[in-house]
């Protein structure tokens, strides 16, 4: 330990020869020689020796230097700091220009991170100084959730029938609500993306929300046959589909189930009970492999469920009094009012032309258009009124060219959802009725 000691003070000592000197004496001069004789003369060996003079000394030299020139009160802090400075420059110049730029851009990504979060943070504190009066509110909003009068309605032999419903029990109570955040590669967000992008309850959910959804959402893989709901049961998710196709599968009264709907990919299902807080009113099996993302309560309700119910609200009057619809429930008309994407058209704008794919289903909402078939008038239409229903059923290029008449808003809605949700049969018989 004497021999460490002595090496430490030739070292430090030869470190501060090469400085200005504050005495230029002779005496210093003499000190100076005197100190490097004394490294030579060290009992170690030249590997250590070329080690102080070419690595130790200068980084010494250079720390002393700033120590002197700074002068703190307590070197040593400053000079552990100066330390830990020297090492964060000497690796960021080591590293290639594509390595800096990935370094940058992951700083980026958590900064944004870290602001996300501090927002979410602000919104609680807000919401829990805003609790008192939420409380008070709570018995008006309870009533917006109240299921519609033919939520429980028995189930006849349609084509169509509900294909789910959610937990009942406790209302949901407004409180500080911050989204969970699973964790998830870039791949599976990409892949999440696709998948919401198809599903009516997300699509039009504004990029904020829609970036706290795609966060919230776990993957699940789910096994051939296997029942991920089951009819009757509480419940605390939906699911929306990425691959793999699911039977709805309801039970009656004399315990007879039958398949009543077929999910597809961008499907969902579970969400009306979120809404409604009903139990399951509908098993879900998977027919093969499946990949499903599911999506808690909590967040659906905070998130989505206000969104959804407005739009639901909004349409479900209007639907129930469009003829070719009556005989829906309020399942069916919530399934169809999530599909409808409301369009405006000028006076005179073409609709559809005669000859052309058909792809869409409409329904005049507000205005009036009229039909023209080889430029005669054949039809007028206002609000309530559908038409394109053909080229969807028989799979034909359009019979019409139909042109807005004055300002008109029409809901449309694309073919697949349209073979999905309404019932083709009556809507062909229809048809037949009016063009005949």
């Amino acid at each position: 330990q004497a021999q460490l000691r002595l090496e430490l003070r030739v070292v430090v000592a030869a470190a501060s020869c090469p400085l200005p000197p504050l005495d230029p004496s002779p005496r210093r001069s003499a000190r100076g020689a005197r100190s490097m004789d004394q490294f030579q003369a060290l009992k170690i060996s030249e590997e250590k020796k070329r080690y102080i003079v070419e690595i130790l000394n200068p980084m010494l030299e250079e720390m002393v230097a700033e120590t002197i020139h700074k002068m703190p009160k307590d070197p040593v802090p400053f000079m552990l700091q100066w330390l830990e400075h020297k090492k964060i420059l000497e690796d960021e110049a080591a590293l290639l220009p594509e390595d800096k730029q990935r370094i940058v851009a992951e700083n980026d990504k958590l900064q944004a991170e870290i602001n996300s979060m501090k927002g979410h943070v602000h919104a609680v504190v807000t919401m829990a100084k805003d609790e008192p009066a939420a409380e008070e509110e709570e018995e008006e909003d309870d009533d917006d959730d109240e299921p519609p009068p033919d939520f429980e309605r028995p189930m006849g032999n349609r084509a169509r029938q509900s294909v789910s419903a959610e937990a009942y029990g406790e209302w949901n109570t407004k409180k500080a609500f911050v989204a969970p955040m699973v964790t998830k590669s870039e791949a599976q967000k990409d892949r999440l993306k696709a998948v919401l992008s198809k599903s009516f309850l997300f699509a039009s959910l504004e990029e904020n929300d829609f970036n706290i959804i795609i966060g919230a959402m776990r993957e699940v893989e789910v096994a051939a046959q296997e029942r991920v709901i089951k009819q009757g049961d509480d419940g605390d998710f939906l699911f929306v589909i990425e691959s793999g196709d699911f039977d709805c599968i309801i039970k009656n009264s004399e315990g007879v189930e039958k398949v009543v709907k077929t999910c597809v990919p961008g499907d969902v299902f579970g969400e009306l009970a979120l809404l409604y807080n009903a139990p399951r009113a509908a098993s879900v099996m998977s027919n093969g492999q499946s990949v499903c993302w599911q999506l808690d309560r909590e967040t659906f309700n905070h998130i989505v469920k206000e969104s959804a119910q407005k739009k639901r609200n909004r349409y479900d009057a209007f639907l129930a009094k469009v003829p070719l619809l009556a005989s829906m429930d309020a399942y069916e008309r919530s399934q169809l009012a999530d599909a409808l994407r409301s369009e405006t058209f000028a006076d005179g704008a073409t609709v559809v032309s005669q000859g052309e794919v058909g792809n869409k289903f409409y329904i005049i909402e507000e205005g009036a258009a009229i039909a023209k078939k080889n430029g005669v008038q054949v039809m007028d239409y206002g609000p309530g009124d559908y038409f394109g229903e053909l080229a969807l059923i028989r799979n034909q290029p359009r019979a019409a060219t139909v042109t807005a008449k004055g300002p008109a808003k029409l809901l449309s809605v694309d073919g697949a959802s349209f073979n999905r949700l309404l019932n083709v049969s009556d809507l062909l018989e229809r048809s037949q009725q009016v063009y005949k």
